[in-house]
């Protein structure tokens, strides 16, 4: 397979570095976004966005994790994407692409790593009120970047299975959900509220799906961005007479990190081109998973063991780095889980046949 650029995706490639690069955590990055078109690349061009897919979106989040520049990016773009497939909603998603509407993602539970069977239940409402003919009840944990938000998409149970809800950020209940990365989060407290339903199982597991590789481009461009802060440390940071880089044990470590980002890449576009291929899509997006999460995870703890006592300094950047893989490696249950039902889809496949 051929995993090159395109042309497009090279210029989306750069607009984003540079955008990054720029403005950092300003205030501005998400009116940039959305004035520069990056944050309508992945939505149909009916929606003001660029039609390009998953593919670019996974661009831009990698730019992302390589400057660890704070933007609630991937449950944005990932819940406009299943909108615009999935639901009638025309007036939320005219806004999406410029980002005057913000969406969000409720996918995870305490006590489940199983995001496809969620404890958090949908009922038909007997008010059938203009908000929502569905009521949702349950807490979803560490909503990704609330404030602000307009619309979240909210994985629940109902008595025909699982499926995937929307529900107006409305006299929502929240509560304080502490996150490694420092970045906001909150707990989603759901008491009968009123929501409009997506889709059923097959919409769950497709936005669950997009959330792992988007979660897992960010990933590699957090590792990726660390590399680069230890290349420029051990090439700079001398220690008895020479540069510390020039030390066979350092070198080997950093050869390590980097063959394992270069895997992390393969299995990333392996698994977004068995995503619009349609082959074994959900296969594909859990290696990816396991791989950017464990790998993406091994690459910040040698890079923060490269750089020594100034990696735990919060004055010097490649700290940012260690938190952020921290947090994406967690997230929906982290490498274990996905390991573990990557290996129960296999085994239910073989059982198929």
């Amino acid at each position: 397979m051929d995993f090159r650029l395109t042309g497009e995706l090279l210029e989306v490639q750069a607009l984003a570095a540079q955008l990054f690069s720029t403005l950092g955590d300003s205030g501005k990055v998400w009116t940039e976004l959305g004035r520069t078109g990056l944050l309508g690349l992945a939505l149909p061009e009916q929606y003001g966005g660029a039609g390009l897919g998953m593919d670019a979106a996974c661009v831009l989040l990698e730019e992302q994790g390589r400057t660890v520049a704070a933007a609630p990016l991937w449950p944005h773009i990932v819940a406009g994407l299943i909108l615009a497939r999935h639901a009638s909603v025309d007036d939320v998603l005219a806004g999406v692409a410029d980002g005057t509407v913000r969406l969000t993602v409720a996918l995870e539970e305490y006590g489940s790593a199983d995001a496809g069977a969620p404890a958090c239940r949908a009922t038909p409402s007997p008010y059938r009120n203009a908000s929502g003919p569905w009521q949702l009840t349950g807490v979803k944990a560490v909503v990704p970047a609330p404030e602000g938000t307009g619309f979240v998409l909210v994985s629940a149970n109902a008595e025909d299975g699982p499926g995937l809800y929307l529900v107006t950020n409305n006299e929502l209940t929240w509560e304080p959900a502490p996150t490694t990365s420092l970045e906001p989060a909150q707990d989603l407290v759901l008491e009968a509220t009123p929501a409009l339903r997506i889709g059923g199982s097959q919409t769950l597991a497709e936005v669950v799906r997009w959330s792992r590789l988007a979660v897992a481009a960010l990933q590699i461009g957090v590792a990726d961005g660390a590399l680069r802060l230890a290349a420029d440390y051990v090439r700079d940071r001398r220690q008895f007479g020479r540069s510390i880089g020039s030390f066979q044990s350092v070198q080997h470590q950093l050869a390590d990190c980097w063959t394992e980002i270069d895997a992390m890449h393969l299995t990333l576009w392996q698994a977004l081109t068995f995503d619009t291929d349609e082959q074994h899509p959900d296969r594909a997006a859990l290696v990816a998973a396991w791989w950017c999460g464990q790998a993406g995870l091994d690459v910040v703890h040698r890079v923060q063991h490269v750089h020594g006592g100034i990696g735990v300094d919060i004055d010097y950047p490649v700290h940012r780095h260690f938190l952020w893989g921290k947090q994406l490696a967690a997230t929906f249950g982290g490498p274990e889980a996905a390991l573990q039902e990557l290996g129960e889809l296999i085994v239910s496949e073989g059982l198929d046949r």
